[in-house]
């Protein structure tokens, strides 16, 4: 996927900030990848759930933690939302390392 680190304006910002989303969603790829994520999980969860499982583990990750990881997650989680059964729960495991914390919470939702 292309990686907004390199472009100078949306360096500095993480993967929930609406610039950083809109740039990547933006490529083919990341909506082929997306949809073939939210394709394998939509079928794979109510699997799971029916099997009595009590929980299931996705990790994404990228180079730095910061962008892409970061909006795939978000999208991800928008898309799986009405699954039966699923409660979902998103934790940016990289978010804190390299003063991202800061730039992570004024980001939320904007």
């Amino acid at each position: 996927l292309p990686n907004p680190y390199f472009v100078d304006t949306l360096r500095r910002l993480t993967g929930r900030s609406r610039a950083v989303k809109n740039f990547l969603l933006k490529h083919a790829e990341t909506r082929a990848l997306l949809e073939k994520l939210t394709d394998l999980l939509t079928f794979l969860v109510p699997e799971y759930v029916r099997e009595g499982k009590s929980y299931l583990t996705i990790a994404i990750g990228c180079t730095g933690g910061r962008h892409r990881s970061i909006a795939i997650v978000e999208e991800l989680k928008s898309n799986l939302q009405g699954i039966s059964g699923a409660q979902l729960q998103v934790v940016h495991r990289d978010w804190k390392r390299e003063g991202l914390a800061d730039s992570f919470s004024r980001q939320k939702s904007d």
